[in-house]
């Protein structure tokens, strides 16, 4: 069933919804949460189906903020509020409302929105891209039980890290994050296996993912060991070893579907690792409303943390990084020249020359990883 509002209130549209799901012959709402996208009409669509799919797993209200502020600021008589309900087998197993604002009622979002939440649910709120930079000080982020940004849409995807680090407030999470579950999963139940002392251990992946940086940032807080960071062609993160005394412990998955698992003493195993859609990632996010220290920890870690090896053949250059968090890029000749060992020594302060990478300008892809 869909509904169009024109030129309406908060009031008319919960009168709408009623009105619905008396229609469909059911007068209990039976939803666990209300889910908030703000978002823009490019991006409306995928949001709204990954939305819809999640709700199969967490019947939810679903509000989608679409902002239309105008060519120039007019007469109040611009200001109004069009309203699309969707109810039924249109909305999933939930309730979808899409809000576009226009004029003055764009940065007045939120009183749009709090009369249409659900009364006693939760509220999470997602921006599938531009997430503010404070997501617990947006209006909207303020009434939120939960916020969902992602990194990977940003201009600068590694360098968002260090953003939402700085701005991190108990119940933020990012996609980036969601990514990489499985596999945490996987290298921990490794472990599990096999208790062994890790010395080190590298991460692989394609060139400006925050996801990539993000498990390698995990493993560097859970394990307190150095890591590694190679970049590959991916897709997404494509190996991680762990450095034992016994021998490493490979995840392997260059085709970004199945993985292989390696451990010393044991044969090589196929393990599931694909890479997952949008409403996976949300539905996982939906599953949990509380803070996740774990993430918090991993974001608040400083980038840097992470090592590159060092080119042998390239000559020495040494440049500071655009974005934060600052990075430093040191290539040393196989020579050993002295003007190459002298800007290496400046460019890291370990003996052995370090490369250090600037974020991106803009992530190719949006898949997961």
């Amino acid at each position: 069933m869909k509904i169009d509002l024109t030129d309406t209130t908060s009031s008319k549209i919960n009168s709408a919804l009623m009105d619905a799901r008396r229609a469909s012959g059911s007068t209990a709402a039976g939803m666990v949460l209300t889910l908030v996208i703000v978002t823009d009409e490019g991006s409306a669509y995928d949001a709204l189906k990954a939305a819809n799919d999640a709700s199969r797993e967490h019947p939810s209200r679903t509000l989608a903020v679409i902002k239309r502020a105008g060519r120039s600021p007019r007469a109040r008589a611009e200001t109004k509020l069009d309203a699309e309900i969707l109810a039924g087998s249109d909305a999933g197993s939930g309730e979808t409302v899409i809000l576009r604002m226009h004029g003055e009622l764009v940065a007045h979002a939120q009183s749009v929105v709090l009369p249409l939440l659900l009364p006693d649910a939760p509220v999470v709120v997602w921006w599938p891209e531009n997430a503010p930079q404070h997501p617990a000080q947006d209006p909207l982020g303020a009434i939120a039980q939960r916020r969902i940004t992602d990194a990977v849409t940003a201009e600068s995807p590694v360098g968002q890290l260090a953003q939402r680090a700085a701005s991190y407030t108990p119940g933020d999470t990012d996609l980036a994050w969601t990514r990489i579950t499985g596999w945490r999963s996987m290298l921990a139940a490794a472990l599990d296996q096999r208790p062994v002392k890790i010395t080190s251990a590298v991460v692989e992946g394609e060139s400006y993912n925050p996801s990539v940086e993000l498990l390698g940032l995990w493993l560097t807080t859970r394990l307190h060991i150095p890591v590694e960071r190679v970049v590959t062609g991916g897709p997404g993160i494509t190996s991680v070893t762990l450095r034992t005394k016994d021998g490493d412990i490979v995840l392997d998955r260059p085709d970004g579907l199945m993985g292989t698992l390696s451990m010393p003493g044991a044969p090589d195993r196929q393990v599931a690792l694909k890479r997952r859609e949008t409403s996976e990632l949300i539905a996982e996010e939906l599953r949990r409303l509380d803070p996740d220290d774990i993430y918090a920890a991993a974001v608040r870690t400083p980038v840097e943390r992470l090592k590159e090896p060092a080119s042998e053949t390239a000559p020495v250059v040494v440049e500071a990084a655009v974005a934060a968090p600052a990075r430093v890029t040191a290539k040393v000749s196989a020579t050993g020249a002295a003007t190459g060992a002298a800007a290496a020594k400046k460019a890291a302060p370990a003996k052995k020359a370090v490369a250090k990478k600037a974020p991106a300008k803009r992530a190719t892809k949006k898949a997961g990883s």
